[in-house]
């Protein structure tokens, strides 16, 4: 791998974790919910994810998987599905009774947060098909793979830390003032709307 094919992976893969999509709804929410700890955890867990998803590609599996239409479209409905029940359990909080809502406030499980985040990103094999289409563009043939799909791997887990810990980071600091402006309640449906929005959009896709 060159210099300039790794800035050029770098400056790549930066955009695609500054886009908002689940993995970013999912830091923000354990963010505005359980605080930094939390939302570190569940960016752990999807990081886990992007293991499962180089260690698919170095194997083959990632073409495999384009080809096996059955097993790309039972993975798309479950993660959609997911996607969804986090979404309207996200909303349904929202209405809560206040005392309620400080009950639902308790720290989680960290294992629980790690799991979800995993799982938010492991059953998107969306974002599999277009890693395994992105990652040959910056891969030479001719080096060994391993060295190369490790240092893609480090640069996007870095990359994806920074992002996501950087909107969990806002969405914190904001939480006091927000919770004081009484708009806190529509934010959290927000978050919980968009990951609805995700979860109709993956599964219209399985159509």
């Amino acid at each position: 791998m060159t210099i300039s094919s790794f800035l050029l992976y770098l400056a790549t893969w930066s955009l695609v974790a500054i886009s908002p999509g689940p993995a970013a709804m999912c830091a923000m929410t354990f963010a505005r919910r359980f605080g930094m700890k939390a939302a570190m955890t569940g960016i752990a867990g999807i990081q886990l994810g992007h293991f499962v998803f180089f260690g698919c590609i170095a194997a083959g599996l990632a073409a495999l998987l384009a080809t096996a239409t059955t097993v790309f479209t039972v993975l798309r409905i479950i993660g959609a599905l997911y996607l969804l029940y986090l979404g309207v359990r996200i909303i349904h909080s929202s209405f809560r009774a206040p005392e309620q809502a400080g009950l639902s406030q308790a720290a989680p499980v960290p294992r629980n947060l790690l799991l979800q985040g995993f799982a938010i990103q492991v059953t998107n094999p969306k974002a599999l098909l277009f890693m395994s289409a992105l990652l040959p563009q910056f891969v030479l043939p001719e080096s060994p793979l391993m060295p190369q799909l490790l240092i893609l791997l480090a640069t996007t887990i870095i990359v994806d830390v920074i992002v996501l810990g950087g909107y969990a980071f806002l969405v914190h600091r904001g939480t006091g003032h927000l919770r004081a402006s009484g708009i806190l309640p529509w934010l959290e449906r927000a978050f919980g709307a968009v990951l609805v929005f995700f979860g109709i959009r993956i599964l219209a896709m399985t159509k």
